[in-house]
């Protein structure tokens, strides 16, 4: 059973994150030739405050 773990800032609305999970199910079943109810997604939404890039966290980088 494939498992994907997303991680990204919040501000993505639900239903964009629906089509997110809809959408890597549909690569790991096109790519690896699993069946779409084995296929495990999780959307971790970090603070931007807590994720940093270039030495700045996001929060800083707007």
């Amino acid at each position: 059973m494939p498992l994907a773990q997303i991680y990204m800032a919040p501000g993505r609305t639900d239903e964009q994150k629906a089509q997110l999970i809809e959408r890597v199910t549909q690569a790991f079943t096109e790519t690896v030739g699993v069946p779409a109810d084995s296929v495990w997604i999780t959307i971790q939404e970090v603070p931007r405050t807590q994720w940093g890039v270039a030495g700045q966290t996001l929060a800083a980088k707007k």
